[in-house]
């Protein structure tokens, strides 16, 4: 065992971590005992002692956390910092003072880490004893809680991470070696989670305010500590993808959901996540804001949402409406904020705004996995699910992301990707992934106790899921250690035995079996010396004797298996019990064995009662087969049945107590009477006396009652003490002691069930009361006892030696080692030399402790494995027992004696038998001697009745017991139907048509159709396809480049006209305003001004896109035209060549690219076409099938007339007959399915023949007659249909002329010799009919079969072509496996390829957008410029020549000022804030001109020199403002243009990176689809060929080996051919239109020279024009768009409007004024009415008063003479009539003040306190 490093890197905080140790029992022995114990311990005159607790926390929490935390704030770490305040740590715990003065926390340094030592959990051991710590060490766990939630944690490749009870293991998975850390506090882990980096990794501890504790990795040093999360313990934690925040969730009974801010030790949010259990809670990796809770019949979805409070955990209850609510233990969020969630039925569910989108299921509505799914993982693009069914499903993520319901079940049928059955009876619960590199390795938690190392890579060299650990499943119920060597034995209900050797640390075998094991026991050195013999009894009622040996001392044969260290072999079988095995003990001398149901030989029942069963004696019997039974009989066996006397010891305890306590109160009572005595004399003493006998009556107390449980407690162990005595431990009400109890001695009158037994004796167990002794075994020397504890602690008491009394058992040893809750120990037992301790509880855990001694272990111990007895190796097994419904022994033995009598009973009821049947016979003897009388002599049937009654009752139950054989039939009938369905279904549905095989009449040849079944999912279902051809640069240009701004601004502009048209509308019905009507006016005033200039705006601009269209519209020098470039495209493509796809440099085209969709749908394709042509053959067959039905009815018509015409002629002239063909069973398959009574009855007739073994002819003549039943030509009503042709045909023949002579009753005459010519006639008219007939027959024949012949070959013919397409099908098949293989990763590279085309189609359109826009600021900056020019212009036209001024006014003009910038009217007062802040910013331009000569020059512009004209010098200063404002904007403008200059240096570097990336990709996918098809070309094709197709000869003669031949098809060949005419012709057309456009060309350049010459002709006329116009030339434009100031006329409008809105808040104001002031007035006339009232109560109570005090007046004057009592009310009255007056006062003033307008009101007058007195009783 190791245990961490207890080492700091800080030495200074090693005083801090001091205070946080806790010893192991800090939750039970750091509180006060309970009442019994101190009891007892007063009853054994001992003192109580106080452990105090030591301070368990040196960190002074905020007041604010005393409070519910929900946050404050909108981030998770800086604002929480902010607003809560930083944590602070102190050095020592402050004083209560201090700390409130405390108010801003430290926070906690990187580098601070705590004690180990001082934070783990530490053994208890009883003050003032010799028992040191170290008493039991930890040596090893054998154990694994494979069921407990997320117990499996991977912290490197090599390590994993598992909770043991109270321990946290680590697991080495290469060396096995395994380290261990304690909790902190003792009573359990709850659950564990690893950080996502892997450094940290959180204990989530059980336990009242257990706390979750961080240790750092690989130190494994506790990092930090997280306290008050929940109220008993955690049941999950999980880490943001960051690690920065930790998520917990409690169990029960408080459910709280706390998100931590880990570092700093502070919960951030906290609420209570559920009502019901909640099981697992994970954050979303995309979003740290949002959270996950599942549990029982619920799923949660959590949201961090900042409110106007602060920062809130809002929950949003998944509802599951139609599906059935379930238990959900799986789940995962996906991206975009759906999650995927298991179900308890195996289906997924999606969910999406609390509700659920759909449920997944596989084809068919099969569920997804047959059992619950435990969890949900995205890796690498695909979904694995974990179901409990032991599958691992991998899902598509795109197919579950975009899935939705189709119909109103809101199922959608998935299929998996892949799928993985890790094993048989493999119970998955969770998965982790491990980190290498190339592999796809993970480990599975196996709840049926295993850990499981998986390959998910799913390819050719995946490895088959190994099992890298193997334990017990569940509670480990019962536990055996050798006497001989360190080996153990364990069994379990998981159906398992397992050996270990414990000293080696090494499981070493185990051995399964159909049931549960319950009992164990090793066999003793007196029955098997050498140790090698495990009794094992299990669930079904059975023991089993394993015997144990070393496999490497047997002779070893050739090819043996990998030999292990120790096997297990069957060596005998028995079963004595048909209940759970629960004990086995042998007797000391090993000759008897004792086994029970629910009990021992020292039988201790749960029920409450112990037996002591005496050794029987046994006796050979001579015949063992006339015992009856194995009941021991006559045995005298003593019984102790416990009665509670635990209320009786508790009362004692309390007598006792209040003894001793009275005898300290009298000792107390005479010290005082003495002191009293001496002080104050005989009356202090009395009084004294007095209050103690007061005192004594009030504290006496009732005794506690006597009190027995209605149920016995259950008798949990116990031990023999001496001859008849024994001690027991009990759970339940009776907990919390040893009771040593003796039998009675033996009566067998007594009866057991009305006896009462109590204990003699009794030991007080120290906080048993809850936590009973589950076990208990004793060392060698019985010196030490140790015990196991329902809390799954162990507990170690020091005896004297062979002390069985437990006379000193007062000092003990306790700690927890197995889990609190559920672990109690079940076993518990020390090896043979007492070196070690191994106990085994319910919690899955198997611990191995090395007992402290002072002679320690120099080396490490092995175990021995016994050595295999000689010959055991060829030794037959025993014929193990695997029904549980086996009898027992017992059991055997009674059925075998009821067999026999039975048997007996048969006997007698056989020889009845047969006397009735003599009787019958005789009976019918007398009725055939009845029937033989004459009729009026017979007697009636009835008069052979000796009771009508007893016929009736006979034949009422015969009829019951018919309806109860087909009630009791009903299940069978049924499940015959339904299997003949399934068969019907699953072979004959899916049948279109049989195979029928029709024979020819008179030769052997015969065809058959094909047997057809349903078009395969090929030919019914096209797949889309995946990855589809993308289309060229030129095409996407062509469709999407030229219109994809032109849309946008198109769905801009119909975005915005419904809310301008809405706008509209609300104007349209309101009432216009006179002020809204003058500023329309004003609007519209400057409105045709500015449409003025606008149209001639527009004109210009249209003209200027005109001429830009043009000059666009001319091409580049390097410009080509498209139709050209596609047809040299198609050329490349089409040049006629045939490329070889074998050859290395193959580039498939596009269009040729193949997928697993197309080879698909190709593969329907051409299943269809064989499908359809089957089909018509298969219509052909059946028409030749039913022609010949028609010959063979002609025929039998025929041969009818060829028999009547016979009957008239001589036999001598009769022409043989032909015969009529049959129709074979094999061309009517349908009819094998039709059956009638008659053939259930042959059947039946066969089966019982032939199960009686008659003759074969019976069956022969059965099968004969049931072929009847398929096919019956000449009976039933087939035979009607086909003899009733015959008859009517015979019918017509016989009407041609031949008559049947008839039977005259008269006598023949001698005929004449017209007669005799008559008959010659007719005799020579019979043969011809006679001949004719046959030959007819024979040609119906001979036809039918040159049919069939002629049918056979198409039919040999389509023969050949279905095979060629089945090796067709068979190659596309393994094509369409091999394109799915290729097919995901193809997807991949397709889908890069699209997203990087995508993105530089939207970078090229960024580029040319950019380019728009800046080649339209370039135009502005022209323009800018001409306006800058057009305006010195006519400035310079304003001074006119000679002007004195003209340089003064240059100089004002050209003058650079400061100014700031001009506010935008049009923007809003964000705008103008923004535009306010830049201002300041702002510099003034200062230009070259100005600073070059003028600068020393100092001129006043703010005042016109004299002489100068006033109207030139304001011209000059408003052409200033506008030079500026041009100036301006020209900054702006190349700002924004140098801004776009570099955004389009960027793009364009972008566009070549992606560029780059785009063809890397390509050609990626050009390298994958070559591997394809180099892949594809390794396929064997099988092509048959004809020797006159091959034309590749060697020297005449076809060579052996044609690998390196190429097969063409005619087509091919044919198409190469042709091209080679199609290039010649195309090249000469080619030569002729050269030529063509060489002529064209030349007239083009001379029409462009003619079009320039005009072109400057007409300039110079427009220039000659504009000099004699306007003296110069001018720029028409600017003219033309000369306009009104805009700015100034929008700031009127705006200050219009500005004024009205102004005059319209204020009315509103006024408005709130008025009503405010009405509701003060109201008010005040509320408040008066109710001071007027209280003014009235305040008159009604002096009255009141006034009266009160002359009835005490007159109530005084009856006494004579005045009284202390009187006296002294009325001096309280007087002073209440005081008080009252001054609150009258006080009370008059308010009002007073109220009455006024801002009163201040003082608070009322309180009474003094001295005058406050109790009330008197009057």
């Amino acid at each position: 065992m190791k245990e961490p490093d207890d080492q700091d890197t800080d030495g200074g905080k090693s005083d801090r971590s001091k205070s946080d140790r806790r010893p192991s029992q800090g939750s039970s022995k750091s509180e006060p005992r309970s009442a019994v114990k101190e009891d007892y311990k007063f009853l054994e005159n001992t003192t109580d002692e106080t452990v105090t607790e030591g301070e368990e926390s040196y960190l002074e929490d905020d007041d604010s956390y005393t409070e519910h935390l929900e946050g404050s704030s909108s981030s998770l770490q800086e604002d929480y910092a902010e607003s809560v305040g930083e944590s602070r740590y102190m050095e020592t715990p402050a004083p209560a003072a201090e700390e409130a003065e405390e108010k801003v926390k430290k926070k906690i340094s990187e580098t601070f880490f705590y004690y180990y030592t001082q934070l783990v959990s530490t053994p208890f051991v009883t003050p003032d004893s010799n028992i040191p710590l170290d008493l039991l060490t930890l040596v090893h766990s054998f154990g694994y809680d494979c069921r407990k939630r997320a117990n499996l944690q991977l912290l490197d490749n090599n390590t994993v991470l598992y909770v043991a009870g109270n321990q946290l293991i680590l697991l080495n998975l290469k060396t096995k070696e395994q380290i261990y850390l304690r909790s902190s506090s003792g009573t359990g882990i709850g659950v564990i989670g690893v950080h996502p980096d892997k450094t940290y990794f959180t204990v989530a501890e059980k336990g009242f305010s257990p706390k979750i504790v961080v240790y750092e990795y690989p130190s494994l040093r506790p990092y930090r500590i997280l306290r008050d999360g929940t109220d008993l313990g955690y049941a999950y934690v999980d880490f943001n993808y960051n690690g920065t925040l930790l998520a917990s969730v409690g169990g029960n009974p408080d459910h709280t959901l706390t998100i931590w801010n880990w570092k700093e030790e502070q919960p951030i949010l906290r609420t209570k996540a559920f009502s019901q259990e909640v099981f697992k809670v994970t954050f979303n990796p995309e979003d740290d804001e949002q959270l996950t809770t599942s549990g029982s019949g619920h799923i949660k979805f959590w949201e961090m949402a900042l409110t106007f409070t602060g920062l809130k955990l809002q929950g949003l209850l998944g509802r599951f409406g139609k599906t059935a609510t379930t238990d959900i233990e799986g789940y995962m969020e996906l991206p975009d904020g759906k999650v995927l969630s298991g179900s308890e039925w195996g289906n997924m569910l999606v969910w999406e705004a609390g509700l659920i989108k759909v449920e997944l299921c596989r084809a068919a509505r099969k569920s997804c996995h047959q059992g619950p799914i435990n969890q949900i993982v995205l890796d690498e693009g695909e979904v694995i699910t974990v179901g409990s069914d032991g599958c691992i499903r991998i899902w598509d993520f795109e197919t579950i992301d975009t899935a939705d319901s189709i119909d109103d079940t809101g199922l959608l049928e998935i299929e998996p990707i892949n799928e993985l059955q890790v094993d048989k009876n493999v119970k998955l619960f969770s998965m982790i992934k491990m980190n290498e590199t190339g592999h796809n390795f993970w480990l599975a938690q196996d709840a049926s106790g295993a850990i499981w190392k998986l390959d998910l890579s799913f390819s050719n060299i995946t490895q088959d899921p190994e099992c890298l650990f193997s334990f017990h499943s569940g509670a480990i119920e019962a536990l055996a250690l050798s006497p001989l060597t360190y080996l153990m034995a364990t069994t379990a209900l998981d159906c398992s035995v397992r050996i270990y050797d414990f000293a080696s640390k090494t499981p070493l075998a185990q051995m399964r079996f159909k049931q549960g094991g319950t009992a164990l026991a090793w066999v003793p050195l007196l029955v098997s010396y050498t140790g090698a013999q495990i009794i094992a009894g299990f669930e079904d009622g059975v023991v089993r004797i394993l015997e144990l040996y070393d496999p490497k001392k047997l002779t070893v044969f050739a090819g043996r298996k990998r030999i292990l260290d120790a096997e297990i072999r069957l060596k005998q079988v028995f079963k004595p019990h048909t209940a759970h095995v629960t004990a086995l003990a042998y007797e000391r001398d090993g000759e008897i064995l004792a086994t029970g149901p629910e009990s021992t030989l020292l039988i201790i029942c749960e029920n409450g009662y112990v037996l002591e069963a005496p050794l029987p004696t046994i006796e050979e019997e001579e015949e063992d087969h006339d015992v009856v039974s194995y009941e021991i009989k006559d045995m005298s066996i003593k019984c102790f049945h416990f009665s509670s006397v635990k209320s009786k010891i508790l009362r004692l305890i309390e007598l006792e107590k209040r003894k001793k306590k009275k005898e300290l109160r009298e000792k107390e009572k005479e010290e005082r009477r003495k002191q009293l005595a001496a002080e104050m004399g005989e009356d202090g003493e009395k009084e004294l006396q007095g209050k103690e006998e007061e005192k004594e009556e009030e504290e006496e107390e009732p005794l506690p009652q006597i009190f027995i449980p209605s149920t016995p407690c259950h008798i949990l162990c116990g031990f023999y003490s001496g001859p008849g005595k024994f001690w027991v431990s009990l759970g339940g009400y009776d907990a919390g002691f040893l009771y040593h109890c003796a039998f009675p001695p033996y009566d067998k009158s007594r009866d057991i069930k009305e006896q009462r037994d109590e204990p003699f004796d009794f030991r007080f167990l120290q906080d048993t009361e809850d936590n009973p002794i589950q076990a208990i075994t004793f060392s060698i020397n019985q010196d030490v006892m140790f015990c196991g504890m329902k809390n799954g602690a162990i507990r170690v008491y020091i005896l004297s030696q062979n002390d069985l009394s437990l006379t000193n058992m007062a000092d003990y040893w306790h700690f927890n080692m197995h889990d609190n809750n559920y672990g109690c120990v079940k076993g518990i037992s020390a090896s043979f030399d007492d070196r070690f301790l191994v106990t085994t509880g319910a919690d899955s855990n198997i611990f191995v402790f090395n007992v402290f001694s002072e002679f320690e272990l120099k080396k490490a111990t092995k175990a021995k494995v016994p050595s295999p007895r000689f010959g055991i190796e060829t030794e037959p097994l025993p014929k193990d027992i695997e029904d549980p419904k086996t009898y027992s022994i017992e059991n055997a033995r009674r059925k075998r004696e009821h067999d026999k009598l039975m048997k007996e009973v048969e006997e007698i009821k056989a020889g009845k038998r047969e006397q009735l049947k003599a009787l019958r016979t005789e009976f019918w003897k007398l009725l055939e001697m009845n029937e033989e009388l004459p009729k009026h002599m017979q007697f009636k049937r009835t008069d052979f009745d000796v009771d009508s009654k007893i016929r009736a009752e006979i034949d009422r139950k015969t009829v019951y017991k018919i309806q109860q054989v087909e009630k009791e039939l009903g299940w069978e009938k049924e499940k015959h139907r339904i299997g003949l369905m399934k068969l019907q279904n699953r072979f004959r549905d899916s049948l279109e048509s049989d195979m029928v095989v029709v024979h020819a009449i008179q030769s052997d040849h015969k065809v058959s159709s094909y047997r057809l079944v349903k078009p395969s999912k090929y030919s019914r279902s096209k797949r889309a396809s995946q990855s589809e051809r993308r289309t060229s640069k030129f095409e996407r240009f062509e469709k999407e480049g030229a219109g994809r701004k032109d849309s946008q601004r198109d769905t801009g502009g119909s975005i915005s006209l419904p809310e301008e048209s809405i706008i509209e509308k609300g104007k349209k019905f309101r009432p216009k305003t006179l002020s809204e009507i003058m500023v329309e006016n004003q609007i519209e005033k400057t409105r045709k001004l500015i449409v003025k200039a606008e149209r001639a705006q527009i004109k210009i601009q249209q003209r200027k896109k005109e001429w830009e269209e043009l000059y666009k519209s001319k091409p580049d020098d390097d410009y080509e035209d498209p139709k050209d470039v596609q047809a040299i495209k198609e050329a490349q493509l089409c040049m006629g060549d045939f490329n070889l796809k074998t050859a290395s440099d193959y580039k498939i085209p596009e269009h040729m690219r193949i997928n697993a969709a197309k080879k698909e749908e190709e593969l329907g394709h051409l299943d269809s076409l064989a499908h359809s042509k089957k089909m018509h053959m298969n219509k052909c067959i059946l028409s030749l099938r039913d022609l010949k039905v028609a010959v063979i009815e002609e025929i039998q018509c025929l041969v009818q007339e060829v028999k009547n015409i016979q009957s008239t002629l001589h036999i001598s002239k009769h022409v043989p007959i032909p015969q009529i063909p049959q129709i074979h069973p094999e061309e009517v398959p349908e009819k094998r399915f039709q059956y009638d009574e008659e053939t259930l009855l042959v059947f039946k007739r066969q089966q019982m023949k032939s199960r009686a073994g008659k003759d074969p002819e019976v069956e022969c003549a059965g099968s004969s007659g049931s072929a009847g039943g398929f096919l019956r030509i000449s009976s039933g009503k087939d035979g009607d249909l086909t003899t009733r042709d015959s008859l009517s045909r015979s019918s017509k023949a016989s009407s041609f002329g031949l008559e049947v002579p008839k039977l005259l009753e008269f006598e023949r005459a001698d005929p004449t010799e017209v007669e005799l010519e008559v008959m010659k006639r007719d005799e020579i008219k019979h043969m011809y009919m006679q001949q004719y007939l046959t030959n007819r027959i024979k040609e119906l024949i001979v036809t039918f079969d040159a049919e069939l012949r002629l049918l056979r070959h198409q039919k040999l013919k389509l023969d050949t072509q279905m095979k060629l397409s089945d090796l067709h099908h068979v190659t596309l098949f393994q094509e369409i496996l091999l394109l799915k293989n290729f097919e995901k990763q193809e997807n991949i590279l397709q889908e890069r390829v699209n997203s990087l085309d995508k993105e530089e189609q939207d970078l090229q359109w960024k580029i040319n957008e950019t380019l728009k826009e800046m080649e339209e600021k370039k135009n502005e900056v022209a323009r800018l410029q001409d306006q800058e020019k057009a305006l010195y212009a006519g400035f310079q036209a304003a001074l006119g020549e000679n002007n004195k001024f003209a340089n003064f006014l240059m100089k004002v003009l050209k003058k650079r000022i400061k100014r700031s910038k001009k506010k935008e009217v049009e923007g809003d007062a964000d705008e103008d804030e923004d535009s306010d802040e830049s201002s300041e910013e702002e510099s003034s331009l200062e230009s070259d001109e100005d600073e070059s000569g003028s600068e020393d020059e100092v001129f006043d512009d703010s005042i016109c020199p004299t002489n100068c004209d006033t109207g030139l010098f304001e011209l000059a200063l408003q052409l200033r403002e506008k030079r500026l404002d041009i100036e301006e904007a020209l900054v702006e403008e190349k700002k924004t243009i140098d801004n776009l200059k570099k955004e389009y240096d960027t793009m364009s570097k972008k566009v070549k990176i992606v560029g780059t990336n785009l063809n890397a990709a390509e050609e990626a996918l050009e390298a994958y689809q070559r591997e394809k098809q180099q892949r594809l070309n390794e396929l064997l094709v099988v092509i048959p060929l004809k020797l006159h197709q091959i034309e590749y000869v060697v020297f005449g003669e076809i060579p052996t080996d044609l690998s390196g031949t190429l097969v063409f098809s005619n087509h091919s060949l044919g198409r190469l051919q042709e091209r080679i005419v199609q290039l010649q012709e195309e090249n000469s057309k080619q030569q002729k239109l050269n030529k063509e456009c060489r002529e064209r060309r030349k007239q083009l350049i001379r029409e462009k020279r003619e079009m320039a010459k005009n072109i400057n002709q007409m300039e110079e006329t427009v220039r000659q024009l504009m000099i004699s116009k306007f003296g110069r030339v001018i720029n028409l434009e600017a003219l033309q768009t000369l306009s009104v100031n805009t700015t100034l006329e929008e700031l009127k409008i705006k200050k219009l409007r500005k004024e009205l809105s102004n005059a319209k808040e204020m009315k509103m104001w006024e408005e709130k004024i008025a009503q405010m002031r009405w509701e003060l007035m109201m008010k005040t006339k509320e408040h008066t009415k109710k001071l007027h009232q209280m003014n009235d109560l305040c008159i009604e109570k002096k009255k009141l008063d006034s009266r009160l005090n002359t009835l005490q007046n007159q109530q005084g004057n009856a006494f004579q003479g005045p009284r202390k009592a009187d006296i002294v009310a009325r001096e309280k009255v007087t002073e209440l009539i005081q008080v009252q007056a001054e609150r009258i006062s006080a009370l008059k003033k308010e009002i007073a003040l109220l009455r006024k307008k801002g009163g201040f009101i003082l608070p009322p007058i309180q009474p003094p306190q001295e005058n406050q007195m109790k009330p008197m009783d009057l």
